[in-house]
């Protein structure tokens, strides 16, 4: 697939069907996503996956944990929404409640709709991505390439994707599910699975700012 047509068709689902990814589609996945440009090479990513009712049990235990536990991220989590920033992440948002009938006000539904992040959306699989704790700040960085990498790969293949920060807001309980070395820090989750196209929460996109929003080129 032509790499821009790629990007375009890329979108992060929501809901999924319950068949699970074969075996050799999600390593063909894993194995171009290990392509990944890093800091002197380092690749400092380490991924746990599940399957089956690994994914299930894990999501099950994690949605408790958000329920009754205030966020505890081991990266520095976003002080605030500001601006433009705020504007996007509200414009988002509304397209999610309103693909679900979810009026703006009622704090309850979208209370519940959020809980959905601890379950994956009902996909069958999720990838944890971690990093290593001395790479600090380059380290994440490197495993952002990595996801950005992974969900390319994955709409390739014609599987889809979610990247979850809202994952990583818990890292103490996906510390102690995975039984992760003190080494290792929780970048993010990709959830991924094949699209259910008739749920109403994939029937909306997100836009992107144009190029000279994002760009600024010197000359002299």
């Amino acid at each position: 697939m032509e790499f821009k047509k790629l990007l375009g068709e890329r979108w992060s689902c929501r809901a999924y069907l319950p068949d699970p990814v074969p075996d050799a589609e999600m390593r063909e996945m894993f194995a171009i996503a290990q392509r990944t440009a890093s800091w002197c090479n380092t690749q400092p990513w380490q991924v746990f996956v599940t399957a089956g009712e690994a994914t299930r049990r894990f999501g099950s235990g994690l949605t408790e944990h958000a329920r009754t536990h205030a966020p505890e991220p081991d990266l520095t989590a976003p002080e605030g929404y500001y601006g433009i920033y705020l504007d996007r992440r509200r414009e988002c948002g509304f397209a999610l409640y309103e693909s679900l009938g979810i009026a703006r006000d009622d704090k309850a539904a979208r209370a519940e709709q959020s809980l959905k992040n601890f379950d994956f959306f009902g996909a069958p699989h999720v990838a944890v991505i971690t990093t290593d704790r001395d790479q600090a700040t380059y380290g994440a960085i490197d495993c952002g390439g990595y996801v950005a990498n992974l969900i390319n790969a994955a709409t390739s293949l014609g599987i889809a994707t979610i990247p979850q920060a809202a994952i990583a807001m818990h890292s103490p309980y996906v510390r102690e599910h995975f039984a992760l070395p003190d080494d290792r820090l929780v970048v993010c989750a990709v959830s991924f699975g094949y699209a259910d196209l008739e749920h109403p929460a994939n029937g909306f996109r997100t836009t992107r700012a144009e190029v000279d929003d994002a760009i600024t080129v010197v000359t002299d």
